[in-house]
């Protein structure tokens, strides 16, 4: 029983940070030197990242009108005015083909270098760190925008450049634990000039194929040899991210059409340096 709870409780943890611009692999990362799972260290190597499909399905849920790139209703752009012509929405294709450049970069070092980097940075001290720069970075853009009306107010208009420079953005996150993905991609496309709701809402959209990529990368490298017990906590894990995320992503949504993103900096800079004491005091990392 205790482990079904230590299970649900990650669930909660990645359904909430996975969204919010507060790294869900340096919360992860810190939970599991509080309240580790009893597993081997190889599946909690997967859990952690697989554990994210369940946030994912949110997204796909929510936004499936906007992301899905067939059908004749709501289809402004269709590919011809008839036959299976109008039963393609132009409009999302092109948004794909963004998102598809906007992964390259994460992808080619994800899939080359993935291994090594969560040797090497997947530890208490990156993502103290992280979170502490990202957390500066999200108030001096916030500051710096305050006088700046956004260029781009819709993710259709993320052009291809754009895309690969918000792609870049989350190669950063892709590397450093602690950066979290969201707030990478959101900081740089604030910084280039995307509205805030656009780029949490391209921030979601890049979410589906690289997590999913991801996923693919640590079942492939794992095997599907699990237990029933690991097969359990995995699925468990999973629909808890996903009903968590459901109420997550609406109240980012909402909150963010009022609100700049500077409350999550300060979060992360208090965060950040109760992690960097703990470390020094001895109560994590050792």
């Amino acid at each position: 029983m205790m482990e079904v709870l230590k299970m649900i409780l990650f669930g909660i943890v990645e359904g909430i940070t996975e969204w919010l611009p507060i790294s869900s692999t340096g919360h992860m990362i810190l939970l599991n030197e509080i309240v580790k799972l009893d597993v081997s260290d190889e599946f909690y190597s997967v859990f952690q990242v697989v554990i994210q499909l369940g946030a994912i399905m949110a997204v796909v849920i929510l936004f499936w009108n906007k992301i899905w790139p067939f059908g004749k209703k709501r289809n402004p752009h269709p590919l011809k005015r008839d036959g299976i012509g109008r039963w393609i929405k132009t409009d999302i294709f092109i948004l794909w083909f963004h998102i598809i450049v906007a992964c390259i970069p994460a992808v080619i070092v994800g899939v080359t270098l993935d291994d090594w980097f969560e040797a090497h940075f997947y530890n208490y001290l990156t993502v103290a760190i992280m979170l502490i720069l990202f957390g500066v970075a999200f108030i001096l853009i916030e500051n710096y925008n305050k006088t700046r009306k956004p260029k781009v107010t819709d993710p259709q208009n993320i052009t291809y450049k754009l895309a690969l420079y918000i792609g870049l953005f989350q190669l950063i996150a892709a590397i450093f634990p602690g950066t979290s993905r969201s707030g990478a991609t959101i900081v740089g496309a604030l910084l280039l000039g995307v509205s805030r709701t656009a780029a949490a809402e391209f921030t979601f959209y890049l979410a589906i194929p690289v997590m999913f990529g991801a996923s693919l990368l640590k079942l492939l490298k794992y095997g599907l040899a699990f237990s029933p017990w690991e097969l359990f906590l995995l699925v468990g894990g999973m629909a808890v991210a996903f009903v968590v995320s459901l109420f997550v992503i609406k109240f980012l949504m909402g909150y963010i059409k009022k609100h700049d993103f500077k409350v999550f900096g300060y979060y992360r800079i208090v965060l950040g340096a109760i992690v960097l004491l703990c470390g020094a005091l001895g109560f994590i990392g050792a």
